[in-house]
């Protein structure tokens, strides 16, 4: 956001993941317990559980489950952070406005200083370059809103990556483990397909934990871009009609008059010493 100094403490978006992941991991461990503890199955004729299927995962379901921590870690950031109240702050906008009709320059960009947030940047770097002229004035907020706009899209950028790594992640581990399936029945001359079953089964839980992690991780992702979109395109509009008074009375203002120049002597045409040919 607006990078500038406040007396007020800012919270540490870092601690805040760290917490959310702390939480996540012992919901998880919550629910297993209590979904252990409810009727102990997942799949009622396979007679596969929790714990069997965790160990049916293994080294990459263990990857696939702390990749859906981590998901769920920045969705709740996300949902914290990428929100109307925290980008475009109730109440700014008509206070900042009032300040800049009365012509308060200098404390608008005070509130906008004192009030971070993703349209008091947009705003702030505006009044900064009021100095300049209009034209300057509004390509510098055009600037700030593309450079906010992608810093809030890289943001967003992990859940997208989550989403393609973890069914990518899921797809190693059935083929590994219907490469090992097959390999225990190499020297059978006809083994029955009842034999290949337990090994198979197993082999697509990594695919079924990629999956679970990659459909929410994608709908969250295409869900924060959206609203990115839709906050992006609101601060715009309501930051040009915060600084459109600055802005008429800048394209108002006559260029001062420049001074007269003192008429210049006509230059004589060139001679040839006074002989003529």
């Amino acid at each position: 956001m607006l990078a500038v100094s406040s007396d007020r403490p800012r919270p540490n978006p870092f601690r805040r993941v760290l917490r959310t992941l702390v939480w996540s991991v012992g919901f998880l461990l919550i629910y297993s317990r209590v979904a252990q503890a409810a009727d102990g199955k997942i799949f009622d004729k396979g007679q596969l559980d929790i714990r069997e299927l965790l160990r049916a995962g293994g080294a990459i379901g263990y990857i696939t489950i702390a990749l859906s921590v981590a998901m769920v870690a920045l969705i709740v950031e996300h949902l914290l952070t990428i929100r109307r109240r925290t980008l475009i702050p109730d109440g700014f906008a008509d206070q900042c406005q009032q300040l800049v009709t009365n012509g308060q320059l200098s404390q608008a960009e005070t509130l906008c200083r004192e009030q971070p947030s993703l349209l008091s940047y947009v705003v702030g770097t505006g009044l900064h370059e009021a100095d300049l002229g209009s034209a300057s004035m509004v390509k510098a907020m055009e600037d700030a809103v593309a450079e906010q706009a992608a810093r809030l899209t890289r943001k967003i950028e992990y859940l997208s990556l989550i989403g393609v790594i973890g069914p990518m992640l899921g797809l190693m581990g059935t083929v590994w483990g219907m490469i090992q399936a097959f390999s225990e029945f190499a020297e059978k001359v006809a083994p029955r397909t009842a034999d290949f079953a337990p090994s198979i089964s197993e082999a697509l839980v990594t695919t079924m934990f990629g999956l679970m992690v990659a459909v929410p991780a994608q709908i969250a992702f295409a869900m924060f871009r959206n609203r990115i979109d839709s906050y992006i395109a609101e601060t715009a509009v309501t930051a040009e009609t915060i600084i459109a008074p600055l802005k008429r009375r800048l394209l108002q203002r006559k260029p001062e008059p420049r001074p007269a120049q003192a008429p210049t002597a006509p230059t004589s045409p060139p001679t040839d010493g006074g002989r003529r040919s």
